[in-house]
């Protein structure tokens, strides 16, 4: 089963945001999660309607990291948890099971769009 979830950008304060049932929420473990594509561009399309509020949402695929769902890039699991300055700071400091999942999810350092440029420099 694939599993996915909708991120983008709050304009307002910039917080990382995700969509939960028409509305945008700052906590991973409160997004909507989708499982399959076709799902999950719907809701992709809904949160395009939405351009004063949001600045780029995107699809994002989700792993389970013991039974709770995270992100599968290192990338989106950091803007999860963030700021990742200081255990004690931004939404890692709310702690309980997802956030314990995010922080124990391993793999997918890269993104595909990074290593497309780490091949065109060689």
């Amino acid at each position: 089963m694939s599993l996915a979830a909708v991120t983008a950008s709050d304009l307002r304060d910039g917080e990382v945001v995700f969509w939960a049932e028409g509305r945008w929420v700052k906590r991973f473990a409160d997004a909507e999660l989708f499982n399959a594509v076709e799902p999950g561009q719907a809701a992709l399309d809904l949160a395009r309607a939405q351009p004063t509020i949001v600045v780029e949402p995107y699809l994002i695929n989700l792993d389970l990291e013991g039974g709770v769902p995270v992100p599968t890039s290192y990338r989106e699991r950091v803007r999860a948890l963030g700021p990742t300055i200081h255990p004690e700071m931004g939404k890692q400091a709310e702690g309980g099971l997802v956030v314990q999942a995010l922080r124990a999810h391993a793999g997918g350092a890269r993104s595909s769009g990074r290593l497309g440029l780490i091949r065109l420099k060689r």
